[in-house]
Order: structure tokens, then C-alpha cells, then sequence
């Protein structure tokens, strides 16, 4: 007889196994075409009894590959984050990211445009939650002085909405380098500190690590 531990292992493990399926099937055949069949057929198992036994609806379902492709983006993302120090070059390192796991999981975005798309009820936790994200490095931002005074929350929903834009245009073929690029370019303008005459254009500590030059002897 399995351990409760084995048993939630072995049902998480299949969740994400139902949810990576729906992702590509989606993303293959759109929404109308994603039916329990088909997401049976892509998975090799026996029975749609088999998804909604851990999914009571469509609508759940759906709720679940939003889920698993923010967790995706979130492990991809963390090395780029955490390598990154300031607040500064923490939004280019956000952006790059972000753009580069479009780039490598085309897929993924498609299925949760097919999602937004048609409007299906999911989804509106997870993009309050990235928004949040995106504000709270802002706001430490300005609390560091690496940011000039704005609206952390209208900044940050711009941000969000700038990246699924552009999004798009990478699934669609557009160099994710350039759009990142970009993106990175208008933001970092957009938010940083006035900087005092005769500064260089990158706040040195935020995103230099070279060392000031000494002053040179007076004659």
C-alpha cells in the first residue's frame, strides 16, 4: 500500500503530466480543438475519467497550465534575478528573461494566448501577482534611489503589458534580442533617477562594476 506521501507525488506528477499536455495541445490546435480527447490522445492515457478525476472542469484545467507556465517562467528566470545586483540591473535582468523564455517556450505562451483569447475565467490571480513583482521592485527601486518618484503600480502594469506585447511579436518570428533590447532601453529611461551632470548614461553601481577612476593631480 502506497504512503499518503507517495500517493500526493504520484497525483501532482500526474497533474503536471495532464497540464503539460493541455499546454501543447493548445498551442497545436487552439482552443476549440483542445478537448479532453485530444489532451488524452497527446498524453497516451486511457480515459478522459483520468483528467477529470484531478479536474472538475475545462475551466480548472485551464487554470492549471497558467499555473504551470508561470512556474516554468519563474525557474527559468531565477538564475538571470539572482545574479543581478541593483535595482536596476534587476528590471534589465526581469526583461531578458522574460523575453528569452518566450523565445525558448514558444508553446507555452501560445496556449495561454489561446486562453486569454477566448476569454476563459483563469488566469487573473497569477497576472495580479506578477504585476506585484514588478512593483515591489520598483518601489525598492526608489527606496535605493535607483528609480525616479512614479506610479510603482501604473509603471508596473505597463511593463507587463509592454512584455505580453512584445511576446508576441517573438512567437511570431521577431528577434527576441532586439525586442529585448528595446524593452530594457524605453524602461530603464523611463524609470531611473536623474542623474547629476557629467554622469555617465548607467548609474555605475546599479550596473557597472569598474572602478572610479582618482581624480587627477592638480598641476
Amino acid at each position: 500500500m502506497r504512503s499518503p506521501g507517495t500517493r500526493q507525488v504520484a497525483t501532482e506528477a500526474r497533474r503536471a503530466q495532464i497540464a503539460s499536455a493541455a499546454i501543447a495541445v493548445l498551442a497545436e490546435r487552439g482552443y476549440a480543438e483542445t478537448t479532453f480527447e485530444a489532451i488524452c490522445e497527446h498524453a497516451g492515457l486511457s480515459s478522459k475519467r483520468l483528467i477529470t478525476y484531478h479536474f472538475s472542469s475545462k475551466d480548472r484545467l485551464f487554470e492549471a497550465v497558467v499555473q504551470q507556465v508561470v512556474a516554468d517562467a519563474a525557474a527559468f528566470m531565477r538564475p538571470a534575478l539572482q545574479a543581478a545586483h541593483g535595482a536596476r540591473a534587476q528590471l534589465e535582468a526581469f526583461i531578458r528573461s522574460n523575453i528569452a523564455f518566450v523565445a525558448r517556450h514558444p508553446g507555452h505562451v501560445r496556449a495561454v494566448q489561446q486562453i486569454a483569447f477566448n476569454k476563459a475565467p483563469v488566469g487573473g490571480a497569477e497576472r495580479d501577482a506578477a504585476i506585484a513583482r514588478i512593483v515591489a521592485l520598483f518601489a525598492d527601486g526608489q527606496r535605493t534611489g535607483a528609480f525616479r518618484s512614479f506610479d510603482c503600480t501604473v509603471m508596473g502594469a505597463a511593463l507587463r503589458a509592454s512584455i505580453d506585447t512584445m511576446a508576441e511579436r517573438v512567437v511570431d518570428g521577431s528577434d527576441p534580442g532586439v525586442c529585448a533590447d528595446e524593452l530594457v532601453e524605453l524602461f530603464d529611461r523611463a524609470t531611473r533617477a536623474e542623474e547629476s551632470a557629467g554622469a555617465g548614461d548607467r548609474n555605475q553601481s546599479d550596473r557597472s562594476s569598474k572602478p572610479s577612476k582618482p581624480p587627477k593631480a592638480a598641476p
